[in-house]
């Protein structure tokens, strides 16, 4: 018998997998030892007491601890539920920023997809339609229809280097500020489409999580802020260079009026 037992307990060790069915076929040879090895009713009989009061300390004290234990929870479950993040508030607040999403996404979308297209020109139309399409890709096309429209740069002699000179530069400037507003545009999309995520996860974000949006709400903020100087330094080179070329036609004027006084007075010695 007990060579049996241990040939079943050394097969069953080698086909063992896992450390629960080790353990278990450990516990297994043990008893199935001593059962053999002592033999008698009243070894038998403490064993099976052993065993008995083993069983009474789990179903009492340990499974009281348990109970103890599932309590506590429970009633750290309901203060949470109740106090810190009361279940009823959590789901009237999704409620509301739903509600408050359906109604003012749709008329802002609208307001924001307004046609202010005006020209009524084919190449004017042309223009504008880039200029309004918040694409960054199609510069060149950009500068070609801004040159149909208002005139390539005259570089033979019907015209004075100066006038040259600040042709070229106000239609630099003026190209600029379009492929700058082209930037910003496409960047407003982009800036819209992550205000619609984010509002879309404050209806269903988890208690504890409005830290995390609130920062990523901030950082778009920042970021809208950025795209509102950059505009506003386009707008400052414009009038910078607004100032600039008037400066220049005042200093060609006074160049000018000098000139003729020079002429007139070479005609008055002359005679």
């Amino acid at each position: 018998m007990t060579a049996v037992l241990f040939v079943l307990f050394s097969w069953g060790m080698v086909r063992a997998r896992t450390q629960r069915q080790v353990m278990a076929l450990a516990l297994a040879g043990i008893i199935g030892a001593g059962l053999v090895a002592q033999p008698s009713t009243s070894y038998a009989q403490g064993l099976v007491g052993e065993i008995q009061n083993v069983l009474n300390v789990i179903n009492g004290t340990i499974r009281s601890a348990l109970n103890g234990i599932n309590s506590v929870r429970t009633a750290m479950s309901t203060m949470y539920e109740a106090t810190v993040w009361p279940t009823q508030l959590i789901n009237q607040a999704r409620a509301q920023i739903t509600q408050m999403t359906n109604q003012f996404r749709t008329p802002m979308i609208s307001i924001f997809n307004l046609k202010f297209a005006s020209a009524t020109l084919p190449g004017t139309q042309a223009l504008e339609s880039l200029m309004r399409n918040q694409q960054t890709s199609d510069f060149g096309t950009l500068t070609t229809n801004y040159h149909t429209v208002y005139g390539p740069l005259q570089t033979s002699g019907a015209t004075s280097p100066q006038d040259q000179a600040m042709t070229d530069m106000d239609d630099a400037l003026a190209k600029d500020n379009l492929k700058t507003l082209k930037e910003v545009d496409a960047i407003g999309q982009t800036t819209l489409a992550m205000a619609d995520q984010i509002e879309d996860t404050a209806s269903t974000a988890a208690p504890g999580s409005a830290p995390f949006l609130t920062a990523t709400a901030v950082a778009t903020c920042i970021q809208s802020q950025a795209l509102t100087q950059k505009m506003i330094a386009a707008e400052l080179r414009q009038e910078a260079g607004r100032l600039a070329h008037s400066n220049a036609l005042q200093k060609r004027g006074a160049t000018y009026t000098n000139q003729f006084g020079g002429s007139i007075q070479q005609i008055l010695q002359s005679k």
